[in-house]
């Protein structure tokens, strides 16, 4: 093996130390927990865009990130040789696949096909190594939101010109995901929105956004292109308001414009948040809508108000997500779990970006741990259950099979003393829920 990274594979060395070094404390990707090995349920992946592009720049600053590769200076030279560094960093982790946008890969030329062809040069690297590792993407994307270009939107945008180069951009990252064998297709729509209704004409921004859809799915048919079509809700930033706000709201823009048979849902944590969701809810509304379909792993700040994407270290996040998971059965049809996190502008060694990955993992296999506890347990279940048991008798059970009138359940309730009905909501006791998924947390690993 290379030393690119002048970083050793990354063991598993279990509880030995309460300090986080380079070394997995809970990770064991061939542990079988709930019936499969832990690295099919968590299907890790590494996000090239902030893993190896991003400099750790902020609104407020330049960049800080030292890597490994920067003594490159021409922009092809540079892209071609981060390829190999890439994947020494994914076999050294211990991961089996990545996530890119297009323009992550390759330098942009002065015309789309000069960028094609840059593109392609970089995508022959990428494949030939992935032929030697076995290591493949999860899903990739294109970027329709960082050129200047796209300053209105792609698919959304109120200039034609700008349609169209998107439209001709997303066929040739279609035309490489098929390619490279990517298990899933991701559209995010980062500046598909508005910031003032003065000057959008919403109703055609939304019927743009959804031709354009319908479009890739057209075009995916006719190149043989079988990966799940995900879509990434994220509610504002970099526009006031996006039309893919959340689950819920993305959920009723594929059915709105005939799309649900073809799309499913690529949640995140950070995302989620700044909705006013938790990212247990953007589960939950996704697979029992049938809508999920993967994950980006990372998690906000409670003190700043924007897409930070730090790295997940919340075991009660993780553990809620990951028994959203185990109920599901898997993440999506072809999901995983991908790291679109990147290290603060203090953690700016090529060490850091191990040490984070670690901590993401180690949080993640945690909170499957816990979550498959309280599967065997049933805690979840049983309480679910008793919560809503009146249902499944009298006149509870003839609302379910939808029998029962307003008249019937006027002349239930007419003399019920209200004393009565308080009483049947004592098993509210949200207090009590939470101590408990505490108590797993410490107790499953402790004893682990």
């Amino acid at each position: 093996m290379s030393d690119l990274w002048n970083i050793e594979p990354i063991p598993f060395v279990g509880k030995t130390s309460p300090q986080q070094g380079l070394g997995f404390r809970y990770y064991q990707p061939d542990r079988v927990v709930a019936g499969k090995p832990m690295k099919d349920w968590l299907r890790f992946a590494v996000a090239y865009w902030h893993t190896f592009d991003q400099r750790l720049v902020d609104p407020f600053g330049e960049g800080t990130a030292q890597r490994p590769y920067d003594h490159f200076t021409d922009p092809m030279d540079l892209a071609l040789a981060k390829v190999d560094y890439t994947f020494e960093f994914y076999r050294k982790l211990g991961v089996g696949y990545f996530c890119f946008h297009d323009r992550d890969l390759a330098p942009e030329g002065d015309t789309l096909r000069e960028t094609n062809a840059n593109l392609d040069r970089v995508v022959d690297r990428v494949a030939e190594l992935q032929a030697e590792t076995g290591i493949t993407p999860l899903w990739n994307t294109s970027s329709l939101f960082t050129n200047a270009r796209f300053l209105s939107g792609a698919a959304t945008s109120p200039f034609a010109e700008v349609f169209a180069y998107a439209g001709g951009q997303l066929k040739h990252s279609l035309e490489i995901a098929k390619r490279l064998g990517s298990e899933n297709y991701v559209f995010w729509g980062g500046r598909e929105g508005y910031e003032n209704l003065w000057n959008t004409d919403l109703r055609r921004e939304q019927d743009h956004m959804a031709r354009f859809l319908h479009m890739a799915v057209d075009y995916a048919q006719e190149i043989g292109l079988d990966a799940q079509f995900l879509i990434e809700p994220k509610p504002k930033e970099p526009t006031s308001h996006q039309y893919d706000f959340d689950a819920a709201t993305t959920i009723a823009f594929l059915k709105t414009y005939g799309l649900d048979g073809d799309f499913k849902l690529n949640l995140e944590g950070n995302h989620a948040n700044l909705a006013g969701h938790t990212y247990q809810h953007e589960v939950r509304v996704a697979r029992v809508a049938g809508m999920l379909g993967s994950l980006d792993a990372n998690q906000g700040d409670k003190l700043i108000g924007w897409d930070i994407d730090e790295f997940p270290s919340d075991l009660y996040e993780t553990t809620s997500v990951m028994w959203e998971i185990l109920d599901e059965g898997r993440i999506g049809p072809h999901g995983g779990l991908n790291f679109d996190a990147k290290p603060r502008r203090t953690s700016f060694t090529a060490e850091d970006l191990f040490r984070g990955h670690i901590v993401g993992m180690d949080s993640y296999a945690a909170g499957l741990l816990v979550a498959a506890q309280m599967h065997e347990d049933g805690f979840i279940e049983d309480l679910v259950a008793e919560r809503y048991g009146s249902f499944d008798q009298g006149v509870g059970a003839s609302v379910e099979d939808g029998t029962a009138t307003l008249a019937d359940l006027e002349a239930h309730a007419l003399d019920v003393p209200q004393a009565d009905i308080l009483a049947s909501t004592r098993s509210d006791h949200l207090e009590s829920v939470k101590a408990t998924i505490n108590n797993y947390i410490v107790d499953t690993l402790g004893r682990d």
